[in-house]
């Protein structure tokens, strides 16, 4: 996989943060996914759809790609002038409301979104895991605060962040969340190393919002934040 294939992808229009496919690039390079079009992925926060759209083409699996804030006629007709229109199905669901079949999926990826909605303790168990195959994989990069300022969230970043700082964990704190559960075989954390580059192509974008964090970087954002992964292996 040669991420800079999706170059033209990385946009205002499309990315809205650090650059999704950096986030994705890593963790598909740490986890290799071995999958074929038997195969179904649940891309969750997917956004405008540009990691969908990666998954779709390096894999050839069938992605449903959900997002609570992209209409998902918008998405579709994205996915069908990208020519992955039969390959990808569009969803608008709340993560908390999903209402896929029992054990649907063999893969779930979750990239800059998994913090806006599973922080609560029993968030992965009750809501994401009956989704989820025997041996399936859960992959998760999300923006958070590092290990040595755990706790801290809300005191170093609220004057970037505001009333979200409180999302801002921790790797630590996301494997206590994620939690155990006789059905996951093991749970991974770390701090990932695609950071700096995320973020540079977010502020090349010259988004208003890419903008705005800009203002941040280099006195809270890059002093206090990194972005978690986070890998999950069921039984």
């Amino acid at each position: 996989m040669n991420i800079d294939d999706y170059k033209k992808y990385m946009t205002a229009e499309m990315l809205m943060g650090p650059n999704s496919a950096r986030i994705l690039e890593e963790l598909l390079k740490k986890y290799p996914l071995r999958l074929n079009e038997d195969n179904t992925v649940l891309d969750l926060g997917c956004g405008k759809g540009l990691t969908s759209l990666i998954i779709a083409r390096e894999t050839g699996v069938k992605v449903y790609a959900d997002d609570i804030w992209i209409d998902a006629d918008d998405n579709k007709r994205r996915f069908e002038d990208w020519g992955v229109g039969k390959q990808i199905v569009p969803v608008c669901e709340d993560a908390n409301n999903l209402s896929f079949k029992k054990k649907q999926f063999d893969v779930l990826v979750s990239i800059d979104s998994y913090h806006y909605f599973a922080a609560e303790f029993v968030f992965f168990e009750n809501k994401i895991l009956p989704f989820l195959n025997d041996k399936a994989v859960v992959l998760i990069g999300i923006p958070g605060i590092k290990d040595e300022y755990t706790g801290r969230s809300e005191e170093l970043l609220s004057e970037w962040l505001g009333n979200d700082a409180y999302m801002f964990k921790s790797t630590s704190e996301w494997k206590e969340i994620i939690g155990n559960h006789d059905r996951i075989k093991m749970i991974e954390t770390w701090e990932m190393g695609c950071f700096d580059l995320a973020w540079n192509e977010w502020f090349i974008t010259e988004h208003k919002y890419a903008l705005g964090d800009k203002h941040f970087f280099e006195t809270l954002i890059k002093p206090y934040t990194c972005f978690v992964g986070i890998c999950v292996k069921l039984k």
